[in-house]
Parts: C-alpha cells; sequence; structure tokens
C-alpha cells in the first residue's frame, strides 16, 4: 500500500492516463559519470586523467539566427549551429601524471621551445567521450545511460590553479575544451555496438 501511494508523486497528465500511475522517473545524477580521452597527449594510457576527473561539462549549443525583411515585419529562421566551450577540472596527482599528459596535450598544439605549430590540426585533435552512468561499480557493471561523443577537440586554455597556505583543497588543473561537433547517444557509445547497454526502464524514484 505504501509502494502504491507513492506512484501519486507526479504531474497528472490529461493527455495520458496511465502515465500518472507510473510515479517519478529517476534523474540521472550529476555524480555518476565518466570522461575518456582518445589521442590525448602522447603517453598510454590516458586513463590516470579519467580517475581524476573532479568536474566537467556536457555540451552547449546555440543556433546562429538569420533575420529576413519582409514588408512590414521581420521573420526569423535558424543558421549555423555553434558549440560553447566547456571546462574540465582534473586533481593534479603527486606522481604528476595528469601535468605530464597536459603538458604533452600542449606541446602537441604547440611546441613552446621551438616556437613551431603543427602543420594540421588533424595532428593534435582529440575525441572525449562523456558517459553519464548508473552508479554501478566493482561486480556491478555500470549500465551506461547516455554517451556524448566530442569530435575534433583541443584544449584552448589551460589553466595550473592557485596555491595558498590558508587552504587544504587539492590542487586542480582547469582545461577549457574547444571542439568542432558532438553527438550523443542515448543508452550507449557510439562506435561499439556490443557495449550498448540498454536503460533500466520505468526506474522511478520510489522503487
Amino acid at each position: 500500500m505504501a509502494i502504491a501511494a507513492l506512484s501519486n508523486f507526479t504531474v497528472p497528465l490529461a493527455s495520458d492516463q496511465s502515465a500518472t500511475t507510473q510515479g517519478m522517473l529517476m534523474p540521472k545524477l550529476q555524480y555518476r559519470f565518466r570522461i575518456n580521452f582518445e589521442n590525448f597527449g602522447v603517453s598510454t594510457p590516458t586513463t590516470e586523467l579519467t580517475k581524476q576527473v573532479a568536474e566537467a561539462f556536457r555540451p552547449t549549443v546555440e543556433m546562429e539566427e538569420q533575420s529576413i525583411d519582409i514588408y512590414n515585419s521581420r521573420i526569423y529562421m535558424a543558421g549555423k549551429a555553434k558549440w560553447s566551450v566547456g571546462t574540465i577540472k582534473l586533481r593534479d596527482d603527486v606522481t604528476g601524471q595528469v601535468s605530464k599528459l597536459v603538458g604533452e596535450q600542449m606541446q602537441r598544439q604547440f611546441d613552446f621551445f621551438e616556437q613551431s605549430t603543427a602543420a594540421a590540426a588533424g595532428d593534435y585533435k582529440f575525441t572525449m567521450r562523456i558517459e553519464m552512468l548508473d552508479g554501478g561499480n566493482g561486480t556491478n557493471t555500470p549500465t551506461v545511460l547516455e554517451t556524448w561523443e566530442l569530435y575534433g577537440c583541443f584544449v584552448q586554455k589551460t589553466e595550473y590553479g592557485t596555491l595558498a597556505y590558508k587552504t587544504q583543497e587539492p590542487v586542480q588543473i582547469t582545461l577549457t575544451i574547444r571542439y568542432d561537433n558532438a553527438v550523443q547517444t542515448v543508452g550507449g557509445s557510439l562506435g561499439s555496438p556490443t557495449s550498448v547497454q540498454k536503460v533500466r526502464g520505468a526506474s522511478t524514484l520510489g522503487s
């Protein structure tokens, strides 16, 4: 009876009364995610970056506006799509693995010693995969609820953070990521059909 009462904790829908008894669907949680980097830096593997991510972003897309002037007014239509930059915050580990990989990536984009640049953008661009997870770990393999794949990425800005005697926070490296395109897949990652996980259907907050 108590569980049945929880099914009413949702917004009543006049158009679909059956959905009213379903209850509130479980939302994706901000802290259940992982970030994978492909072709980042020179050293392999790049898994230490994944383990040391403290904060990440999901893509933001904006449609540029185009206006057409007509007789007494003006109409609008969507123009080119524009992906906004995002930031990744990494904890700088004591072994220097994170700062080493970041330094390698920056060196690929611009050789600071020789003051030379790469011949083509493809020489240094990388792919970043953002996966939303269901919280599984250890013997419970995590289910991928959503995947964002960002193509043509490069580091636009690197901030190595500040130091202060009065704080106990870990040192962080903040990367501003610029990318050419992003593709969203619900339920798994692109390019690996066998790894696509099914979203656990009808999971509710009360179940």
